[in-house]
């Protein structure tokens, strides 16, 4: 169950580490080729989501290695099913209605949950 944990949750990890150090470092006309919603936001909120994605995956990674408060592990990965679920709700009201990526994280992280679960 270890191994099977690191390699869905080691991925999910890593695409948030990426998509969440975008958000706080790039400005929003770097973004919008990447994300067409990041003009819908305020751009506080967008640094606040960058920074949230990557102390998720901080929460995704760290406990297991450490073995400190295991329980963060399956708390990160359901925030991620959270974050997701708000994400397809942004791509659907707005002109953007690509969610497989959305779909595909949020199937990800419900199993980094269950995985994390037997940690």
């Amino acid at each position: 169950m270890n191994i099977a944990y690191w390699l869905v949750a080691g991925p999910l990890a890593l695409f948030y580490v990426y998509a969440g150090t975008l958000k706080v470092i790039r400005s929003r006309d770097e973004l919008r080729p990447m994300m067409a919603w990041v003009d819908r936001v305020p751009l506080p909120a967008l640094r606040a989501l960058g920074t949230v994605e990557v102390l998720g995956a901080a929460g995704l990674v760290l406990p297991p290695l450490t073995g400190i408060a295991l329980p963060l592990a399956p708390a990160a990965a359901g925030g991620f099913v959270l974050l997701q679920a708000g994400a397809i709700a942004v791509h659907l009201t707005g002109d953007d209605r690509r969610i497989a990526l959305n779909v595909g994280l949020t199937t990800t992280a419900a199993a980094t949950v269950w995985l994390a679960s037997g940690l």
